[in-house]
């Protein structure tokens, strides 16, 4: 058995990654991930304190220092299984949970060393026993209880519908997934890039909940192709997960010019629909030289790393604060600056200019400088009188600026009450103001991240089955 020293002692493992300038030419995933040598090397920086911050920091409770402990004694499988009892998408978790800001921020090695980027490497460890069953082809699913003879409807197939669908099938419930893409997956398949996230890893996911017993109806808008009311007569209980995905945008001149896309679009083009396979793929690719992106969060980073694998010569991230504040998650900023990408920071574009044939020609940014500290705990940017502005050739402005829920279903649905911004308001139980509905994940929280969109499908789930079982 180690000593505290000992375990503190141990240098973080690093991940291994493909080389910079190799992997700009290819949609491969980036990471690779640890090896079974690295895992258990990073396993054993962990204390497995008995008041387990960590856990405290994960929004679906994994058990963490449970399963880093079977990592330690080498028992992969136990250790999945341990993840498993409350986190059924621990391969996608492990690779974008931001778990430097939620498990890993709590970590006792992390304080101790005083330094939260040498805290374990929790979400590493999590997608190397994902990986590893996998690779196995040792999946097991998990156990299923009587049927109740409940019908639950899922609408969308994000990570809060995906998980919501599963714990439900869980608890014995038959459940029908309502997707109104051709694919399954929500912003696991459309947003998130294959560089990033493997589309054959989301499938197996999404497999996993089929051979437990969901039906998945995809190419369905409910609103349009089914109404709510329908779905009512039909099932005991709805749960709406259909996210965040009305991109936001400037409100400046020229963001009707050809070229101007939102990130939600120009990743969907690549991601869902595989643009870049021009040999194959019906949709068309905007063939790009000079690329601005407007942003500094996760999605920012994946747009603007995607133009440069779909051959933009230079891709500019403008961002109006500094690197100290951006939202997106460290690594992927390191990422994209190994792969070229330029970062004009403490700028804010103010017009786009087109040519004569309505194509994107140039963008107007303002500078800025760093004032107090505003509501969202971070300084405030402000114009810089000292610093002029300027314009600079570009044939593409991508926006990521974030999204807002898409108003279609709540529309055609007032019962459905909403806030001003459209998310849907629910109770401490998850339930909407209409009885049988309820909802989780981006529609309520707005944009978020994939392991609180989760968490809320779990809790939604408990809450359906309490208010399912009283009426049996």
């Amino acid at each position: 058995m180690k000593t505290i020293q000992e375990r503190l002692s141990i240098l973080p493992q690093r991940m291994p990654l493909q080389d910079p300038a190799l992997r700009t030419k290819t949609m491969n995933e980036v990471a690779l991930g640890y090896s079974e040598e690295q895992a258990q090397q990073e396993a054993q920086r962990c204390l497995g304190c008995a008041t387990a911050p960590c856990c405290a920091g994960c929004p679906v409770q994994v058990p963490i220092p449970r399963f880093i402990a079977e990592i330690q004694a080498g028992n992969f499988q136990s250790a999945i299984r341990c993840i498993k009892e409350t986190n059924l998408l621990p391969a996608i978790c492990g690779r974008v949970c931001p778990q430097e800001r939620q498990c890993q921020s709590t970590c006792t090695v992390g304080k101790l060393l005083k330094n939260v980027e040498k805290a374990v490497a929790i979400g590493r460890l999590e997608r190397f026993v994902a990986d590893w069953e996998r690779e196995q082809g040792a999946v097991t699913l998990p156990s299923v209880q009587e049927a109740t003879g409940k019908k639950v409807a899922i609408i969308g197939s994000g990570p809060s519908g995906i998980t919501c669908a599963a714990e439900c099938l869980r608890f014995g419930h038959e459940v029908t997934v309502f997707e109104a893409l051709h694919k399954t997956g929500g912003v696991l398949v459309y947003g998130i890039p294959e560089f990033r996230l493997p589309k054959a890893i989301v499938e197996a996911e999404i497999s996993n909940l089929k051979k437990m017993g969901a039906t998945i109806e995809t190419n369905v808008l409910v609103g349009r192709t089914v109404s709510l009311a329908a779905l009512q007569e039909r099932f005991d209980a709805i749960f709406i997960g259909t996210g965040a995905g009305l991109p936001k945008f400037l409100g400046i001149a020229g963001e009707e010019l050809s070229g101007v896309f939102s990130a939600n679009e120009y990743l969907t083009r690549a991601n869902l629909m595989k643009a870049y396979e021009t040999d194959r793929a019906d949709t068309p690719l905007f063939q790009s030289k000079q690329v601005a992106v407007i942003g500094g969060g996760n999605v920012a980073m994946d747009a603007a790393r995607m133009a440069k694998r779909l051959g933009a010569e230079q891709v500019h991230v403008v961002y109006r604060r500094t690197r100290d504040e951006m939202p997106a998650r460290a690594e992927e900023v390191e990422h994209a600056a190994e792969e070229g990408i330029i970062f004009d920071f403490l700028r804010n574009p103010t017009a786009i200019h087109g040519t004569a044939q309505g194509q994107v020609r140039s963008i107007d940014l303002q500078c800025f400088k760093l004032g107090a500290t505003d509501s969202s705990g971070r300084r405030a940017p402000l114009p810089d009188p000292d610093q002029a502005d300027y314009s600079f050739d570009c044939d593409t402005v991508i926006v990521a600026l974030g999204n807002e829920p898409n108003p279609l279903l709540t529309r055609l649905n007032a019962a459905v009450h909403t806030d001003s911004r459209g998310r849907i308001l629910i109770t401490e139980d998850y339930q909407t103001s209409v009885d049988t509905v309820y909802a989780g994940g981006d529609i309520v929280q707005g944009a978020a991240t994939v392991i609180r969109a989760m968490g809320d499908g779990r809790q939604a789930a408990r809450a359906i089955n309490t208010a399912l079982k009283r009426a049996l």
